[in-house]
């Protein structure tokens, strides 16, 4: 099963110079729950902008760069099409970045976006455009804004139809 897992504002940032324009607790803890003990497929600059290896989840980094070195834990893939075939029958989550992403939204079989009520005009990284009429919405968590968290947002599930 592939899933797609991603914070995003309004207008589809993901984010700007590798990092994410917001601070959500939360949805680091969403985001731990949901990956872990599971792969997560990411490009290479998104594996450099974590703060290091994440526990308990098998890194797998797809990188064009074929002297790309990484941590000895982790798998590096040339393109998104080999880690699909090497796990048909695993439970993978894509992380990112928006490159990644596009290329995984037509084998998605599940979404986990926490969608950020606000609109970063100045993000240079985008989730790519959802057709809604593929998907169907199974679980929907709505959240205020509150002292550690900037922002309101909502954790919303989608499944393709």
């Amino acid at each position: 099963m592939i899933i797609l897992i991603a914070a995003v504002a309004n207008n589809l940032a993901l984010g700007k110079n590798n990092s994410m324009m917001w601070h959500l607790p939360n949805d680091f803890k969403h985001f731990k729950n949901k990956t872990y003990n599971h792969k997560i497929v990411m490009g290479r600059k998104t594996f450099e902008s974590l703060p290091g290896v994440l526990p308990n989840r098998q890194h797998i980094i797809v990188t064009r760069d074929n002297a790309y070195q990484a941590p000895e834990s982790c798998w590096i893939a040339s393109d998104l099409e080999t880690v699909l075939k090497s796990y048909p029958n695993e439970t993978i989550y894509v992380i990112g970045g928006g490159e990644i992403y596009k290329q995984a939204l037509p084998f998605a079989h599940k979404i986990e976006l926490t969608k950020v009520d606000y609109s970063f005009e100045d993000a240079d990284t985008f989730f790519p455009e959802i057709n809604y009429d593929q998907w169907q919405t199974i679980a929907h968590e709505k959240h205020e804004k509150d002292s550690k968290h900037a922002f309101d947002y909502e954790f919303i599930t989608l499944v393709r139809k």
